[in-house]
């Protein structure tokens, strides 16, 4: 079985996240696919426009708890957490278009993923949750800096703070998404406002996206500053404790 499903039609290419077992958890060898597919999007000047869904129902859960709790360090942290800052970066600095279509539950990680992208649309049935909090975590992939960037400080840090889970219409309200489909629509609009993005080269979107930021070049410290904070928490009893009690939780 795949774990990422590749499909491409025109200037547009489309992947989609199959991990029903863990509802599109990340884990490392998702990691290796999506980094094999930005490898395949930084060189191939055919594709305008790049598609980022999920599969079964959900876009991503977060982080794959399971795999993740091998992990106990703040030194064995950092790497993993490097390896999504870069991830995220690549995906931000292509020059194509990018989009989320968020087909379903985005938690943790997986609204982080999100936010590296250009433009989201979402089913009028997701729902977005800041949950890392419920673990004892910051955000660590640059997921708190583009937050604040998008909707505020005090929106962000009132959804981090409750460990907020919202409704795809309140995410648009804030212009957290860009975009709400009816779910059985959302594949075909999403294909449709790929291609009405893909009417100019790479050069043309190279330039617009590289004028967007240049403007913000503070930021990528502030991202990368993210790393210490979550590499610290990651390695506190407290999240180890609270992600235990979660997977014994999920066996009963």
């Amino acid at each position: 079985m795949n774990i990422l499903n590749i499909e491409q039609r025109d200037h547009t290419l489309w992947a989609a996240i199959n991990r029903p077992e863990s509802r599109n958890a990340l884990n490392f060898a998702l990691m290796d696919a999506l980094e094999n597919t930005i490898d395949r999007l930084e060189s191939d000047a055919s594709i305008r426009t790049f598609v980022l869904s999920g599969t079964d129902g959900h876009f991503i859960s977060g982080g794959d708890l399971r795999e993740f709790h091998t992990i106990k360090t703040a030194e064995e942290a950092k790497p993993m957490a490097k390896r999504m800052l870069s991830l995220f970066k690549r995906i931000e600095q292509l020059p194509c278009w990018t989009i989320a279509c968020i087909n379903g539950a985005a938690y943790g990680g997986g609204w982080e993923t999100m936010l590296a992208f250009d433009f989201r649309i979402a089913s009028e049935d997701a729902v977005i949750g800041f949950t890392q909090g419920k673990f004892y975590l910051p955000p660590g992939w640059g997921g708190l800096t583009r937050l604040v960037e998008i909707v505020g400080r005090s929106t962000a840090l009132k959804w981090l703070a409750e460990t907020a889970v919202i409704e795809a219409d309140t995410a648009l309200s804030h212009k957290l998404i860009n975009r709400v489909s009816i779910e059985n629509e959302l594949i075909d609009n999403t294909w449709q406002w790929a291609e009405e993005l893909s009417h100019n080269d790479r050069d043309f979107i190279k330039t617009l996206k590289e004028g967007a930021l240049r403007i913000t070049e503070a930021r990528w410290k502030a991202i990368h500053e993210e790393l210490d904070s979550f590499s610290k928490f990651w390695e506190d009893k407290r999240h180890h404790q609270r992600v235990e009690k979660f997977l014994n939780r999920n066996r009963d």
